[in-house]
């Protein structure tokens, strides 16, 4: 490659680009031939990519070469039509490593712009390769960077363009592996903290519907990544069920149309009422817990291996209590309201804690559980889980609730309960009578890795 650059040089934009991608995947081909471990790409070489794919000027002080947006659509399409049609998957990811892995240099900004524009293509052009390796890419970045992506597609399929919120569902068939990324991505940008944090109708209504259609959806990063217990602290975490969590139990008081009116408040201005969305997805994300118990066993990681964070928890309790002070602040609210909004998230983390104890998600101590809900004000779900056992299921007998628009009346949209037909825990209202829970204690003195909330 290091006779290549001055070919280029004379060359217009767009065809030293092509031709650079040319050079490019004969010499991974080669460099993966060769038997190399582990096939590295050397510095010379992502030095071009920086030049003439991400336009970084090589020395400072000399003229920048841009291109047109015309000239850019085709390098896009010719980037799609490279991953296409190269059949070995380590030769297409060492590729877009090359490409897009972050260097902690000035090329960085560009590389993060043209991955969105492609990784946004890809989406509408079906092209599964790119998203197989945009899905690995979000596992080794830093989620500052997989989260920028996500907000890419969000803005794209979600906000600027109406009715194109079908093309980005499409993933889940597509890809589910990137499908289950991006919904980490989102779930860990979207914290509901303020309107701008909340995340889009559309997107909530397409996240449910995935995962009711598919509960192991959001456990295919974990399934299919060895665990080296090396995770590094920065990157996203190997499962959404954290911020799942995060955005049932905080929707009752944070999710907010408009600055002025309150989930409870109910719909306006013809918009689908979003609790029934919340509602359903908390009674999925119930059910996934539960799938857990034998997924860990089979894998002999029970009681090892943390898929809920204990620090991720500490953070929900933290802005949880936050949001229960300003929720007794609001007028604009009858008390009524306020206290059923309260209670519902009460139970909602309630109901989460048990079940992901229970399934072996969530490892602590009862006295860990106690001091970092002790802010919280009483309810009567949270002090069962408090103070006693912890039941373990290993079995589902019902399929995840399909969610429907009369799903707003049904027992766990008011009560926050499960409703009788969906599998009981032991905060449930009438379990079966031949129904044997064998008690499943809390593991004390376990061990947590630190892992930031944010």
């Amino acid at each position: 490659m290091g006779d290549i650059r001055q070919s280029l040089l004379p060359r217009d934009v767009l065809s030293a680009a092509k031709e650079l991608l040319y050079h490019l995947d004969i010499y991974i081909c080669n460099l993966v031939q060769s038997g190399r471990q582990p096939p590295q790409v050397d510095s010379k070489t992502l030095e071009l990519v920086e030049e003439f794919i991400l336009h970084a000027p090589k020395d400072r002080g000399a003229p920048v070469r841009k291109m047109s947006a015309l000239q850019e659509l085709q390098l896009l399409e010719i980037m799609c039509s490279c991953f296409q049609e190269q059949s070995r998957d380590t030769v297409r990811q060492l590729m877009f490593s090359a490409l897009f892995s972050l260097q902690g240099n000035q090329a960085d900004e560009s590389r993060m712009v043209l991955l969105g524009k492609l990784v946004s293509m890809a989406v509408a052009m079906g092209r599964v390769p790119i998203l197989e390796c945009a899905a690995s890419w979000l596992q080794r970045t830093h989620r500052v960077y997989c989260v920028r992506l996500a907000q890419v597609l969000v803005d794209d399929y979600c906000s600027m363009v109406p009715g194109s919120v079908p093309t980005l569902q499409n993933i889940h068939s597509m890809s589910p592996r990137f499908c289950c990324q991006f919904i980490t991505a989102v779930t860990t940008l979207y914290d509901l903290s303020s309107e701008e944090l909340t995340p889009p109708l559309e997107l909530l209504q397409m996240i449910v519907s995935w995962i009711q259609d598919d509960p192991r959806l959001v456990l295919i990063t974990f399934l299919n990544t060895p665990l080296s217990g090396s995770q590094p602290i920065s990157s996203l975490d190997v499962t959404p069920l954290g911020g799942l969590v995060r955005w049932c139990v905080k929707a009752p008081l944070a999710y907010k149309r408009d600055k002025k009116q309150a989930l409870t408040d109910g719909s306006s201005d013809g918009e689908p009422d979003p609790r029934p969305l919340f509602s359903a997805l908390h009674l999925s994300v119930l059910q996934v817990f539960m799938l857990l118990p034998n997924i860990l066993n089979e894998k002999g990681l029970f009681g090892l291996l943390p898929l809920l964070q204990m620090e991720s928890v500490a953070a929900l309790t933290s802005d949880l209590s936050r949001l229960l002070d300003q929720a007794d602040k609001h007028t604009h609210t009858s008390q009524a309201d306020a206290q059923a909004s309260s209670q519902l998230a009460l139970d909602r983390l309630a109901q989460a804690l048990q079940v992901a104890m229970a399934s072996g998600a969530l490892l602590c101590s009862r006295e860990d559980l106690r001091a970092i809900c002790s802010r919280l004000p009483h309810n009567n779900l949270l002090q069962l889980v408090l103070s006693g056992p912890v039941m373990y299921y290993n079995n589902i007998h019902t399929p995840p609730l399909a969610y429907s628009p009369h799903a707003a009346h049904s027992p766990i949209a008011s009560h926050a309960t499960l409703p009788a037909h969906a599998p009981h825990t032991s905060l449930g209202p009438h379990p079966a009578p031949h129904a044997q829970y064998p008690a499943q204690p809390f593991m004390t003195g376990m061990p947590f890795p630190f892992r930031p909330s944010h």
